[in-house]
């Protein structure tokens, strides 16, 4: 795995792996492209309490459709992996 996406998995006050946080990556990774192809990105921030905060760039920000996308594309895509979100934000 390369190191700097290790990094990336790593829970930021302890230092070890998150699964949690690997798996909504990998969604990410996998819906990822699709908001490429607009000309935007997405960026994992943080986890806490079922709720995932996430970047939007690129294109994305300040689009009049990236509430849209966030939550009926990116949330919804998260979800139906990952039944414990419970929701996702900008942040």
């Amino acid at each position: 795995m390369d190191s700097d996406v290790k990094t990336q998995l790593e829970d930021k006050e302890t230092g070890t792996q998150d699964p949690l946080r690997a798996r909504v990556e990998k969604v990410l990774g996998e819906i990822r492209p699709y908001i490429q192809m607009d000309g935007g990105d997405i960026r994992l921030v943080d986890i806490k309490e079922g709720v995932v905060k996430v970047a939007l760039s690129g294109a994305c920000e300040g689009c009049a459709m990236a509430a849209m996308t966030l939550k009926a594309g990116v949330e919804q895509k998260i979800r139906q992996e990952i039944p414990e979100i419970v929701s996702v934000e900008t942040g």
